[in-house]
């Protein structure tokens, strides 16, 4: 079986410029849903298993060796003909607890943003249209619309949670070279703070963490010569960001002041990913940090001291599934939504977090 590629630049590059037409969207499930509705694909209930059941690890209280089963909700996605695979990317609740998920290779036509009923294990698309690759999702704490990072094409753009009204937040260069945006958190006043993976394609470290003001004036490249980040989330205390470098397996801090700049940066958890490479970032109430893995379906969970506390996996046996790439925790709940994909096709799984979600634990 050849491997999942590890989103390279070049597919993402694809999904964007290539003109795929006769891919209208999949009928909507009979039994009177509503319309545009869709059952997920394999139509399976959850396991029998407790979400989220976890077991010992060798020894009886060895925290690093704790081991979270993930337990299965649905199949969203096939992998597509028009570009090979399937990545599901963005999970975010909305204030109503519904939840939204992207699938970065979706070609025109098929969805990509999606909003997920997991009680009733349907879907239905809110976004098909346009050449874009989205990598993440998040809801704005300013102005309450969803927005999206294009990989491909280099934009931010936002949307009514219903997809409708599509804007262009920002295009365009920063200091004389273009985006490639990965990964977005908010801060509590609504600025944005996105993981740049320029030069992932070439292999070089030209990746940045850009802040961008809410009304889209402001752009501050906050750091430099990354190598390729991706996963970008605020500490519990909005005091710091945490960011991920995909092709360095390593978790950087950046600290903040009040104005949102850096007063320090520090190489700060070293993941030892073997094949796997470090994806995207959720952080819980406590401070504890989940960090998705690209090339193995599973994520490591870190204490903010560096401390590793677990590992979520997948039911034994498992097949066609070699990626974690991302969480959303319910605010307020534990209960989390990891989205999971490979050859098999894109999946929604869900366990129990060690602690509390909040903002920084919902989307991204």
């Amino acid at each position: 079986m050849r491997r999942f590629p590890m989103r390279p630049l070049a597919v993402l590059a694809t999904v964007g410029t290539l003109v795929l037409t006769g891919c209208g969207t999949e009928t909507g499930a009979p039994g009177g849903r509503a319309s545009g509705e869709q059952v997920a694909v394999d139509g399976a209930p959850v396991d029998g298993a407790s979400a989220g059941g976890a077991s010992a690890g060798r020894a009886s209280g060895d925290r690093a060796d704790r081991i979270i089963r993930a337990q299965k909700v649905m199949q969203l996605t096939r992998t597509h003909p028009e570009t090979g695979m399937t990545l599901l990317e963005g999970p975010v609740l909305d204030e109503s607890g519904r939840l939204y998920v992207v699938d970065v290779t979706a070609p025109e036509g098929k969805p990509k943003v999606m909003r997920v009923d997991v009680r009733n294990k349907t879907f239905r698309a809110v976004s098909t249209e346009g050449r874009a690759a989205y990598t993440s999702a998040q809801f704005s704490p300013y102005d309450g619309r969803l927005y999206l990072t294009d990989f491909a094409h280099g934009e931010i753009v936002s949307m009514a949670a219903d997809g409708s009204d599509r804007r262009t937040f920002f295009s365009g260069e920063i200091g004389g070279a273009p985006m490639n945006p990965d990964d977005l958190a908010f801060d509590r006043e609504g600025h944005l703070y996105i993981s740049d993976s320029r030069g992932l394609s070439e292999g070089t470290a030209q990746g940045r963490v850009v802040r961008i003001s809410r009304d889209g004036e402001d752009v501050d490249v906050l750091a430099r010569d990354l190598a390729a980040p991706n996963g970008i989330s605020f500490d519990e205390k909005y005091q710091g960001l945490w960011f991920s470098e995909l092709t360095e397996n390593r978790i950087s801090y950046l600290r903040l002041d009040v104005r949102g700049k850096v007063t320090s940066r520090h190489t700060a958890i070293r993941v030892d990913g073997g094949i796997a490479q470090t994806d995207s970032i959720a952080v819980d109430a406590d401070g504890n940090l989940y960090q998705g893995l690209h090339g193995r379906p599973a994520m490591a969970v870190y204490s903010r001291n560096g401390e590793h506390l677990a590992t979520v996996e997948l039911p034994a046996r498992t097949t066609g599934l070699e990626s974690a790439t991302n969480v959303a925790i319910t605010p307020g709940g534990t209960k989390a939504y990891m989205t999971v994909s490979g050859p098999g096709g894109g999946f929604l799984y869900t366990f129990d977090a060690l602690a509390k979600g909040t903002r920084q634990s919902n989307g991204g």
